[in-house]
């Protein structure tokens, strides 16, 4: 299939990188081939699944910068079917080196399509910026998944984001969609975030995934162990919310599979 999906949103702590790892490693564990591009200069991705991003001798700058082939800078993470396209603080100065480059905004897209047809999905997380970086990542993705944390000024940016989207759809990228809007950070027990709910729900109706994604101790525990949270604790709330919305993710594409985790649904 070879889908392309970014989480996006230039807020910064809304639990984008959060969503980008366990999605992917949710789709992973029900035995789809993933890619996640770690296309944050603070690079936590590559932190989150286990890699110190010091350490990272081939990532997403080299390829985009250097002419690396992105197939040199995948790495294997533990989890299986899950693979990874680093990041480091160098990515940081790709902003700038990418201003004279022809076709610059198509960097990204050139650098993943010889490797596209390798997976079912490829899902980038993008930096909490509307720059030049994320700008790639929207022209590289067939959709996008917003992550709205269930707090207040929750749908402060977001129009600014939509118009960044509409800018790409009608300048670069005509096919480019909107996978879906995702609330996390949800605490069912605050009258705040069961507001935010009713309101992204009101304004934004179908666009907005079923799946909510609770607050939870093991899922911010998670990234520093270095794990998804699957792999962390395999009966948390967080893990049961990923894998759902895996499988939502599945069922709008049309994708099903039996496996040992189909029966599972929240609570």
């Amino acid at each position: 299939m070879g889908k392309i999906i970014s989480v996006v949103n230039q807020k910064g702590g809304v639990g984008k990188t959060t969503t980008a790892v366990n999605l992917a490693a949710s789709l992973a564990v029900l035995e789809y081939k993933i890619l996640v591009v770690d296309a944050d200069p603070q690079a936590n991705t590559t932190s989150h699944l286990g890699f110190d991003p010091k350490n990272v001798e081939l990532g997403l700058y080299e390829v985009m910068i250097n002419d690396v082939l992105a197939r040199e800078a995948i790495i294997k993470t533990e989890v299986d079917f899950l693979d990874l396209l680093p990041s480091n603080i160098d990515l940081v100065g790709a902003e700038i080196e990418l201003i004279n480059v022809p076709n610059r905004e198509r960097v990204l897209r050139h650098a993943l399509d010889p490797i596209k047809k390798d997976y079912d999905f490829i899902i980038i997380d993008c930096s909490p910026s509307l720059g030049l970086i994320t700008t790639n990542s929207l022209t590289a993705s067939d959709s996008v998944i917003i992550p709205v944390q269930c707090e207040y000024f929750a749908l402060e940016g977001l129009g600014k984001l939509l118009n960044t989207i509409k800018i790409v759809q009608s300048s670069i990228n005509p096919d480019l969609q909107i996978e879906g809007l995702l609330l996390t950070m949800y605490d069912m027990r605050l009258r705040l975030s069961n507001q935010v709910v009713e309101e992204v729900k009101m304004h934004f109706q179908q666009m907005v995934f079923d799946t909510i994604i609770q607050r939870n101790t093991r899922l911010s525990e998670a990234p520093s162990f270095g794990k998804p949270v699957i792999a962390y604790d395999a009966e948390c709330k967080g893990t049961i919310n990923y894998l759902n919305l895996a499988k939502e993710l599945l069922q709008k594409n049309g994708l099903t599979k039996m496996n040992m985790f189909e029966s599972i649904t929240l609570n």
